[in-house]
C-alpha cells in the first residue's frame, strides 16, 4: 500500500500536489492494533517552491541575510474543546520574520506534532511514522507556512506498539506542541469532553 502525501500550496488559492514526495510514506506501517495515522497536509503563503534537497540544512538558510532566529514555529488547534468523537486539527505554522526571503525544510523528516497531559505523554506524530521526506521552501518576508495534522485522539508510543489506551476524556486538558528540526513552539491547550 502506497500512500501519498498530499501537499496543499496556496498561491492565490489551494492547488494539491500529489506524490510531490515520489511516493514517500510519512505516516503508516502500524501493527494492527494501533490507529490509522495521519499524514500532515501543508498550505502556504509565501514564496515559489523549491525541489526537496537530504543535504540541505534542516531550517532557515543561512549566508544570505537570513536570520534562523528570526523564523518561528507555533502550534494551534482548531477549536479549544472538543464534544466526544470530535477529531482535533493540529497546525504547526512556521513564519519568517525576517526583512529577506528564507529557504526553510518543511518536509515531515522535520516535523513533530507532540501531546501531552501533565508529565504523561500521549501521542507523537514520530512514533508511527514509517519513512520521512524532506521539503525544501522558501518563505517571502512575513510570511508563513502551515501544516495540519488531525490527530485521531489515540495515544502512541515510540516504536509504535500497540496502544489500547485511550486518551481520557470527560473535561480533560491538553498541551499540544509543534516542532520544526530544532525550534519549538510555545503550548497550544485544548480540552477533550
Amino acid at each position: 500500500m502506497i500512500l501519498l502525501l498530499v501537499i496543499a500550496v496556496v498561491f492565490g488559492g489551494f492547488v494539491a500536489v500529489s506524490s510531490a514526495m515520489g511516493g514517500a510514506q510519512p505516516f503508516g506501517g502500524q501493527p494492527s492494533g494501533a490507529a490509522p495515522a495521519s499524514r500532515p497536509t501543508a498550505s502556504a503563503s509565501g514564496g515559489p517552491t523549491a525541489s526537496g534537497d537530504p543535504s540541505a540544512p534542516p531550517t532557515a538558510a543561512s549566508g544570505d541575510g537570513c536570520e534562523q532566529n528570526l523564523v518561528t514555529v507555533t502550534a494551534a488547534t482548531d477549536k479549544q474543546n472538543y464534544a466526544a468523537g470530535e477529531k482535533p486539527l493540529l497546525s504547526l505554522t512556521v513564519t519568517n520574520n525576517n526583512k529577506v526571503p528564507c529557504e526553510v525544510n518543511i518536509g515531515t523528516s522535520q516535523m513533530e506534532y507532540m501531546i501531552t497531559s501533565g508529565s504523561d505523554r500521549i501521542f507523537s506524530s514520530r512514533d508511527c511514522q514509517a519513512e520521512s521526506a524532506d521539503l525544501m521552501k522558501t518563505i517571502a518576508p512575513g510570511k508563513s507556512e502551515t501544516a495540519n495534522f488531525p490527530w485521531q485522539r489515540n495515544r502512541t508510543v515510540q516504536g509504535c506498539e500497540a496502544v489500547e489506551a485511550k486518551p481520557g476524556a470527560g473535561g480533560a486538558y491538553y498541551v499540544f506542541t509543534a516542532r520544526l528540526a530544532n525550534k519549538t513552539s510555545p503550548k497550544a491547550v485544548f480540552q477533550l469532553s
